[in-house]
């Protein structure tokens, strides 16, 4: 891995022999050495800078070769102002403004009962020469000025807003577009209709038991079908690549790169922070331009601990949450945005080990991509598939979604329901969307719909994330159960205005939501009653009663058999081809599974939907544990 005094892998450093350093670097330079810093680590400074355009005193912060507080301390030293390590963030006022220091820590105001407040500063060394001619034309300034590091400022503006930014964080989206919020479950008459509807069949299953029979049964085989084919024709799309056609994207980009962004949402994850951290520290991003946010719930003692043991590198930033309802990622994410400095921001589980190119892959295709295009995808791998056999299905269910179904979408100009980590936005677009829905379980699905409907596009990349899948019944239960109340949530919201919806959309992406989203849903929910009706059907044919509804029973029979067996052998070949031959050998013979897995995915659907009506917003945790050794992808 490149360290922050050389070079990433395969990219040269660049001539300085030739063209020289730029002027502003000299003369930092030329300042550095004067506080008594080494040639060595000011040429290697002024290297990157130059490589980066960034400044030489950002890339020795970065480095690590100077200590943030001893440099910023020796700054205050040199302009005679009083340095303040820590800040008081009872004695700051949450003013207007005050969230500016959260992206650019420069000045905030210290108040005090008994003398008037001070202004601290943050100086940077491109601007010493000026403050020193100030502060020497006017030496009446000193009592009322003092010096910190941006860390400290930064810090302090947390946490003198936070309640007022958390607070304001859970109720954005729904104060600002309430139509797009999950915070309600029915809105308007969506729980009148639902309830009609109830009433309705629960009515004709007693007054007309076989025609409500029948009609249930035609309307769930055709959603079902529907489901298949879409499944099917991803199967058919992905057959006819191979996967080095798939794996084609945009070149690297020459030049500076941008500071990007990286958060992680991390609840009760002492176990796993310091795999994370060495995950992290191997992005191949200069470290200078990284922004690296670890969200943290204040009342998480343990994991706060863990990290700060740890002792990070400049570019992280613990962000604590004041505990507030709802407490799920979203909401944590949400708080972290404003903060967010990044030209481009992504998002990662405690778990993750991405790619260490995946940012620069990023930033290559945002870089080719029209402007429409906000949103970018990695493919997710799991790599404990041979732990049992659910981790080994759920490896097979994410080969075929993160590296088939949506592939496809993306390439066919379709809307992309997320995954949870590893998208990357534009940040300028993503704050103006609202964000994250701080109410809905699954946030990443619900933020990819609802960018399709006002306008834009998301694609996806192929350097993968690293993730590991529960191995155990419990844990995969309530893992799955959130995700499904979540796609509840995320129907209901985007099906309160059905025709608008259909007019932002268009009708094929339109067609295709219901079908990923209501068919999805529905089949989940339906699966046992399909496996009942076809027990029955098998049972009338095998019972050999002629009758005037013979056909009627042979086609539903014939979907039946496709619907449930053609969806089992599309969910296996669509999993396998996208998988390498070590993954298929990790899975082994576990695919046949398979019909107890989707059993088990229906129970978790019925969960959800008990939760939806119980508890909406109650978030099942997924607990983590380290890897042992690299994993098998």
């Amino acid at each position: 891995m490149a360290t922050a005094n050389e070079p990433p892998a395969g990219r040269s450093q660049p001539d300085t022999a030739v063209g020289g350093f730029a002027p502003a670097l000299k003369h930092e330079g030329r300042l550095l050495l004067q506080m008594g810093i080494g040639k060595p680590s000011i040429a290697r400074a002024m290297q990157l800078a130059q490589a980066h355009g960034t400044t030489v005193e950002d890339e020795l912060l970065a480095s690590g070769e100077i200590d943030e507080t001893l440099y910023f301390e020796a700054l205050a030293e040199t302009l005679g102002l009083d340095f303040l390590p820590v800040i008081d963030p009872g004695r700051v006022q949450d003013v207007e403004g005050l969230d500016t220091q959260l992206t650019r820590p420069e000045i905030i105001r210290v108040h005090h009962a008994s003398r008037p407040p001070v202004t601290v500063i943050v100086p940077s060394l491109n601007r010493i020469a000026g403050l020193a001619s100030l502060l020497q034309r006017m030496p009446q300034l000193r009592p009322s000025l003092a010096a910190s590091t941006p860390s400290t400022v930064r810090d302090t503006a947390w946490r003198a807003g936070r309640q007022r930014r958390v607070s304001a964080v859970t109720r954005a989206l729904f104060e600002t577009v309430p139509l797009h919020s999950a915070r309600i479950t029915f809105w308007g008459k969506q729980g009148f209709y639902a309830g009609i509807a109830l009433c309705t069949m629960a009515v004709a299953a007693v007054v007309i038991p076989l025609v409500s029979m029948l009609i249930l049964h035609i309307v769930l085989t055709l959603f079902y079908l529907a489901n298949f084919l879409v499944r099917l024709y991803a199967l058919g799309f992905a057959l006819l690549q191979t996967r080095g056609e798939q794996q084609q994207h945009a070149p690297d980009t020459p030049g500076p790169l941008p500071v990007y962004s990286v958060l992680v949402a991390l609840y009760r994850e002492e176990s796993v922070v310091a795999q994370l951290v060495q995950a992290l520290d191997q992005l191949d991003w200069p470290r200078s331009r990284l922004d690296i946010k670890l969200i943290c719930e204040e009342d998480d003692i343990a994991t706060i601990a863990a990290l700060r043991a740890l002792r990070l590198a400049r570019e992280y930033e613990i962000v604590l949450v004041p505990v507030h309802m709802p407490r799920t990622k979203p909401k944590a994410l949400a708080y972290a945005l404003p903060g967010v400095r990044g030209t481009y921001v992504t998002v990662y589980d405690a778990e993750d080990r991405p790619h260490p190119g995946q940012l620069r892959e990023a930033h290559a295709a945002f870089t080719a991509a029209p402007p429409q295009v906000i949103c970018l995808q990695a493919p997710l791998i799991i790599t404990n598939a041979r732990q049992s056999w659910w981790s080994a299905l759920f490896a097979l269910e994410y080969a075929g979604l993160f590296r088939g179904l949506l592939p496809m979408l993306s390439l066919t100009g379709l809307p992309l329901p997320l995954g949870g980590t590893s998208n990357h936005f534009r940040t300028m677009e993503l704050k103006q969307v609202g964000g994250w829905d701080p109410y809905n379980m699954t946030e990443d699905a619900d933020l990819g719909l609802r960018l399709y409907r006002l306008g834009y596009r998301s694609r996806v990349i192929f350097k993968p994330t690293l993730e590991e899948a529960p191995v155990s019944r419990s844990v995969w239960l309530g893992q799955r159960t959130r995700w499904f109340k979540g796609w509840l949530q995320t129907w209901l919201v985007l099906m309160r205005k059905p025709g608008q919806l259909a007019g932002e959309m268009g009708w094929p992406a339109f067609i295709v939501f219901q079908i990923l989203i209501a068919g999805l849903l529905l089949s989940a929910l339906s699966h046992p009653i399909i496996v009942g009706f076809l027990a029955y059907l098998t049972w009338l044919i095998l019972d050999d009663r002629p009758s005037s509804e013979s056909w009627l029973t042979f086609w539903l029979f014939t979907c039946d058999i496709i619907n449930i067996f053609g969806s089992y052998a599309v969910f296996i070949s669509l999993g396998r081809n996208r998988m390498t031959g070590r993954e298929k050998r990790a899975v082994g013979w576990r695919w046949i599974f398979v019909p107890i897995y989707w059993l088990a995915m229906s129970l978790a659907a019925w969960k959800a939907l008990l939760e939806l009506r119980t508890n909406p917003f109650s978030w099942n945790k997924t607990p983590h544990v380290p890897v042992s050794g690299h994993g098998e992808c």
